[in-house]
């Protein structure tokens, strides 16, 4: 991709301004809209141009989104639209629903509009350092033109698949989050009947989870089929098996024993051996 394309940036709030922010000495120029003026000043004083408009910013080649919902992110290519020249790639940063995303990308694509969706995922501080992820949903030759400005403030820059790709990742990925949120919240119940101090607690599983990765570590397969004998995976995965059945057995009836309700332990403990591949056993005798 050529740096003298320009780019534009429309929605700067917490994620969009630090995101934009990196992108003020973009060889191509950078040209900027929010609908609070205050918004856009930093972003001025950094070298960016200000829009008058979101249709204004369709002068640009490459431009990313990031506002609140499928609602706005309708609205804003809607207005874009008419403006923009072939060629012009227009990115949705925002979490919205895949399907969005796949309709606008067919609605334009008969003007070689090329709508993509490449949500985000990091927070703020890693908007910040530029150490983002994101999860590009492109044809493959629209992902490798956009990728080296998408470097300006992601560290890691991932080709998901087709339009509404990149979303079904992070919807994924967000899934992950949550659902160990409330497992933490159920440990911490746990924890606080069995008397327990719970942020010793919360200091142990932020230290541990440091050194192996947390869930990420098992993240390594290709597909979900149950594994092979012969996989390298397998005698891992099975010791894995083997101790978080074992553990999953004590918490439970620590549970049991202080009067407290697991019931994500519960399923855990029914579906770990088949999330993992390998076979399931009743007890274990694994240290």
């Amino acid at each position: 991709m050529s740096d003298d394309l320009k780019y534009g940036y429309i929605g700067l709030g917490n994620m969009g301004a630090p995101m934009a922010k990196r992108l003020a000495n973009w060889p191509g120029g950078l040209i900027v809209f929010d609908v609070r003026t205050d918004a856009m000043t930093p972003l001025a004083e950094a070298g960016a141009t200000l829009a008058d408009s979101v249709a204004d910013v369709a002068a640009a080649d490459i431009i990313s989104i990031t506002v609140l919902n499928d609602d706005q992110v309708r609205s804003v290519v809607g207005e874009l639209a008419p403006r923009a020249r072939p060629g012009t790639v227009i990115a949705i940063h925002s979490t919205i629903s895949p399907e969005t995303a796949v309709a606008l990308s067919e609605a334009l694509a008969p003007a070689e509009i090329h709508v993509i969706d490449a949500p985000v995922s990091g927070g703020g501080a890693a908007a910040e350092k530029g150490e983002l992820a994101t999860m590009v949903g492109a044809p493959r030759d629209v992902y490798e033109r956009i990728k080296p400005a998408f470097k300006q403030w992601a560290s890691m820059v991932v080709h998901a698949g087709p339009p509404g790709a990149g979303t079904r990742m992070k919807l994924a990925r967000n899934m992950l989050t949550f659902t160990s949120y409330a497992a933490a919240c159920e440990a911490m119940a746990l924890a606080e009947k069995a008397g327990l101090d719970l942020q010793a607690l919360g200091r142990v599983v932020r230290h541990t989870d440091a050194l192996t990765s947390g869930p990420g570590a098992i993240m390594v397969r290709d597909n979900m089929r149950p594994l092979d004998h012969d996989n390298f995976l397998y005698e891992s995965f099975l010791h894995a098996r083997g101790l978080g059945e074992k553990d999953l057995s004590l918490a439970l009836a620590l549970g049991k024993t202080v009067d407290v309700d697991l019931p994500l332990a519960e399923i855990a403990l029914q579906n770990l051996a088949d999330g993992l591949g390998v076979p399931h056993v009743e007890s274990s005798t694994e240290e």
